[in-house]
């Protein structure tokens, strides 16, 4: 499923699909996605714990574990290129460089032994070998004022900083070479609600500054409505709606799941005595369901979506992968009053 249609992408993802295989059972993460990033552009790919986002991520860096994680088939262009084909030494300069990535938790992504300043220079001189040691000192000196930490704090560890803290530290390097593309894989997790926001607003405001791409991944809606212009629903693998920013939170039509994410969420304006989750759980990545992967937990489920997996549907930019849409389904809606199993 696209976007967009985009005229100018800086990542191209189509027909995506990973497995992790054990000698056990085969794991199928991601199952044939397709979406694109504009120039300039943040894209926020959102779901449950599961979904699939982490593994799409590091499909796009190649990071996948070495023994389990396979790419089955799809293609990821960057700029043009297929990173799926490129040679390891070619992708070595291009992580870090043209594409950087914030993990989850900071609290593992920095090693513990080395000062942040060490840490942050060691990136800067693995893609800018020309530069002297004076001069990648200063460079660290400008990221750490970038995203608001004093200079001399370079000398200190991990541990003395804060989490939130910590965050900025990873932040710095992931955009200490002004890397076209950043992938920020849940970047405030781990942090309270005003670190949180301080975090977002600092990462918008150094992607407007420096013209930098992003692929905001997170299951928090309200990131997404501060950060992103176009936006991707993932569930169990798949992406099951996808459009811009106003289609997916102002738009008159949304995919079920899409809805039942927005109402499990607190409404101020609402007196009610409880929320409303959705029932169930995520399908088990290693037994999908043989229709629609939503099909279990939908209270608008029919017999097609049992039996058969959905096309995509487009309604202008904004995209829909189930049956509702279709012409069969809703011409079973209509003989099966309404589509409602009861």
């Amino acid at each position: 499923m696209e976007t967009l249609k985009n005229t100018n992408p800086i990542l191209e993802i189509e027909d995506l699909s990973v497995v992790y295989e054990t000698d056990l059972e085969t794991v199928r993460a991601v199952n044939g996605i397709s979406m694109k990033i504009e120039k300039g552009k943040t894209l926020g790919l959102v779901g449950e714990t599961g979904a699939g986002k982490t593994t799409t991520a590091l499909s796009i860096l190649r990071l996948l574990p070495e023994n389990t994680g396979k790419i089955l088939g799809g293609e990821i262009r960057f700029d043009g290129k297929n990173l799926l084909e490129l040679p390891e030494e070619k992708l070595r300069e291009i992580r870090g460089n043209a594409i950087s990535m914030v993990f989850q938790d900071p609290m593992s992504a920095l090693n513990p032994v080395y000062t942040v300043g060490d840490q942050i220079g060691e990136a800067i001189k693995f893609h800018n070998s020309h530069l002297t040691k004076e001069e990648i000192e200063e460079r660290v000196e400008e990221m750490l004022k970038l995203v608001g930490i004093v200079p001399s704090r370079k000398v200190e560890y991990p541990h003395q900083f804060s989490g939130g803290m910590k965050q900025r530290v990873v932040i710095a390097m992931a955009l200490c070479c002004e890397p076209d593309l950043l992938v920020a894989d849940e970047p405030t997790t781990a942090l309270d609600v005003t670190i949180q926001a301080q975090v977002l607003a600092m990462v918008s405001d150094l992607r407007d500054r420096l013209g930098t791409s992003m692929l905001m991944i997170t299951h928090d809606l309200g990131i997404v409505a501060k950060t992103c212009d176009n936006v991707c629903i993932m569930y169990a693998g798949k992406i099951i709606e996808a459009g811009t920013v106003e289609d997916i939170f102002t738009g008159d039509r949304h995919h079920p799941y899409t809805e039942g994410l927005f109402g499990s969420i607190p409404n101020l304006k609402v007196k009610s005595s409880r929320l409303k989750p959705i029932a169930g759980l995520m399908p088990d990545p290693t037994d999908l369901p043989k229709g629609c992967e939503f099909a279990p937990r939908c209270e608008k489920c029919m017999e097609i979506c049992k039996e058969n997996k959905p096309e995509i549907y487009t309604e202008g930019a904004h995209q829909f992968y189930c049956h509702l849409f279709g012409k069969q389904g809703k011409e079973q809606a209509m003989t099966e009053g309404g589509g409602r199993d009861e």
